[in-house]
């Protein structure tokens, strides 16, 4: 037939008990949205190649086989309604609505679809490290990645930024000629996220520095590292506003609920409110803003999937949160600006200490869905340093302006000299505003 996939929603639905309570779901049924109703995919032509497609879909980076024995049994106790088709991906696709549809199944008595000696479509991912389901959430934070010759900058949210690449100990850019879905996906899934959910051109997650070390690339969507795909190492007619950026799939982590802007004009800004265990039970509340800072909020903007953080605030009396939720539930909170979530930070944790207390003195944030990023341009400092000798007569105003260091107050005006550090300096805007 060849016609592309076309269903409402599709979602792995965990059906055994030990996959059911972890977040995220990893494994468990293939299940489309056709017609307004969940159907499971008949098995008989399902392949290794479907699962690497929805696994990538659901942020996962690779899929892996599963016990068939557990599912066949559980599939035999109840009755399955199926979609009428199976699916015929190739494997590099970014998403199912790019590949084939598969088999037309037979129809079976009335309207359903039957799967003749076939079960329910099973897939079983393999999550990225940082995601990857524990008991010791400590032990995930604690590995060291080696040097990754791939990295995401610019991005404010999990799994986004323009493209960088290591090359002859330095970083630069990869120019958007030919950049699409599939070399997008290589980079994704090389930094341990899913597929690709968009290709980004014409520096929209802001322009690199340095060099421009790839162009043309053309991944087939299998490699393990964007730098085994071919690629034309000349950049000529490429500049920094074509470097290429990437949005991933990330798994489903249900950070966003853990968390709330309560207060604010727009949904946007607010009093930081989190949701918390107390004596047995779940209760929003206010988190200490002593010692609240820009890289504490910059981890609240991300989590709630808000972009940047422009303000932290440790005074939100004239926002009007939710009057039940003043009481301080998370104080002590020390981020180092990489977390996904607030929780994942350094915090006091069930022994909260806050001497102004919640209310009026909660933390809050403001977010931006676009930030400036100024970057010193430090190659030119060093290209232009040199020191010089100048006499103290020529200095009297920056001595007025308590810009010389103390000892030049015991410096002859007349007849001293100050050795001084001259250099020219450049300031980038490589951000989004």
């Amino acid at each position: 037939q060849n016609m592309n996939i076309q269903v409402e929603d599709i979602r792995i639905r965990a059906i055994l008990a030990t996959y059911r309570k972890r977040v995220p779901v990893t494994e468990g049924y293939v299940e489309v949205k056709d017609e307004g109703t969940w159907k499971q995919i008949c098995d008989k032509h399902w392949t290794m190649k479907n699962s690497r497609v929805v696994c990538g879909m659901f942020g996962f980076p690779s899929e892996r086989k599963y016990n068939t024995n557990v599912y066949k049994m559980f599939a035999s106790r109840r009755k399955q309604h199926y979609w009428a088709y199976s699916m015929d991906c190739s494997g590099n696709e970014a998403h199912i609505s790019s590949c084939k549809l598969g088999n037309h199944l037979t129809a079976g008595s009335g309207k359903n679809s039957t799967c003749d000696s076939g079960m329910p479509a099973v897939v079983s991912c393999v999550p990225g490290r940082a995601f990857a389901p524990s008991s010791h959430s400590g032990f995930r934070k604690a590995f060291r990645q080696e040097q990754p010759l791939v990295r995401l900058k610019g991005g404010a949210n999990t799994g986004e930024g323009r493209v960088e690449v290591l090359k002859n100990g330095e970083w630069g850019t990869v120019c958007d000629d030919n950049w699409n879905l599939v070399s997008a996906s290589v980079v994704c899934r090389e930094l341990g996220f899913g597929s690709a959910k968009e290709a980004i051109t014409g520096a929209r997650l802001g322009q690199g520095m340095g060099p421009i070390h790839l162009n043309e690339i053309d991944c087939t969507g299998f490699e393990k590292s964007v730098t085994d795909c071919k690629f034309n190492t000349e950049s000529q007619g490429c500049n920094h506003e074509e470097d290429a950026a990437v949005r991933c799939n990330v798994p489903a982590m249900g950070f966003q609920n853990q968390l709330r802007l309560s207060g604010g004009r727009n949904p946007y800004e607010g009093r930081v409110e989190v949701l918390a265990e107390r004596n047995g039970t779940l209760r929003w509340g206010t988190v200490c803003s002593h010692n609240w800072g820009t890289v504490e909020a910059m981890v609240v903007c991300r989590q709630l999937g808000l972009g940047f953080a422009s303000h932290a605030f440790q005074e939100t009396w004239y926002w009007h949160g939710d009057v039940s939720a003043d009481d301080v539930v998370m104080s002590g909170v020390k981020c180092s600006g990489t977390e996904m979530s607030l929780s994942h930070c350094r915090h006091d944790g069930a022994h909260v200490s806050c001497p102004r207390g919640g209310g009026r003195f909660g933390a809050g944030v403001s977010c931006s869905e676009t930030a400036p990023d100024l970057v010193l341009n430090a190659e030119l400092v060093e290209q232009t340093a040199y020191l010089e000798d100048r006499p103290m007569f020529l200095l009297q105003c920056a001595l007025e302006e308590n810009c010389l260091a103390s000892s030049a107050h015991n410096t002859s005006l007349t007849s001293g000299y100050r050795r001084l550090l001259r250099f020219s300096s450049q300031i980038h805007n490589n951000g989004q505003s």
